[in-house]
């Protein structure tokens, strides 16, 4: 009995700890990385996207490998500050649903499109992300923290996107791309379905 009569201060302190340091300020902006970092990640409309933007760009080769995922995080930015600041833009949800059915067709099509025609449809698409982002920000958190939280987010699973769609040419699997754009597009009409 009197190891844990000696114990249990010890014990009740480290519990308290993480509760105070959260209370002292500054940890708004952990709390903005966070968030804007889960948010592309575990909404699997985002996080379908901004594969397929990777991996398309992966499949058309050539500059499209790196534009298209810096256009896409360049714009998706800027649709996040819109709506940090307040713009509403029509049709969100739909607009992310349809990025996902149609960058799923692309890939499953896999024929090279004009750079200007998919640098515009990545584009649009962006800005459908964003907006949806930064209307999705915690009251909370600071906006340039929560911007870098799902600018890394993106910017990563456009990687992972362009890494897999590489590997995948270099393994001469040309149809895994496709079979991929196939389930994504598959379940971007779900979504539409379920919406």
């Amino acid at each position: 009995m009197q190891f844990y009569s000696r114990r249990l201060p010890l014990l009740v302190g480290a519990l308290t700890i993480p509760t105070l340091a959260h209370a002292h300020p500054g940890h708004e902006s952990m709390d903005g990385l966070l968030s804007g970092l889960g948010h592309p990640l575990f909404g699997l409309d985002h996080l379908l996207a901004m594969l397929a933007v990777g991996l398309w760009g992966a499949q058309l080769g050539g500059r499209a490998r790196w534009l298209l995922p810096l256009l896409f995080v360049g714009v998706m930015l800027a649709g996040g500050a819109l709506a940090m600041v307040g713009v509403s833009v029509p049709a969100v949800e739909p607009g992310i649903i349809a990025s996902v059915v149609v960058l799923g067709l692309f890939l499953l099509w896999a024929r090279q499109v004009p750079l200007l025609v998919s640098g515009a449809l990545v584009s649009t698409f962006a800005l459908f992300h964003g907006v949806a982002h930064g209307t999705e920000m915690p009251l909370q958190a600071s906006a340039m923290t929560y911007a870098l939280g799902f600018v890394v987010a993106t910017a990563g699973l456009h990687l992972v996107g362009l890494l897999a769609g590489g590997w995948l040419q270099r393994q001469s699997w040309s149809l895994v791309p496709r079979v991929m754009g196939a389930l994504i597009g598959l379940v971007g009409l779900g979504l539409a379905v379920a919406g």
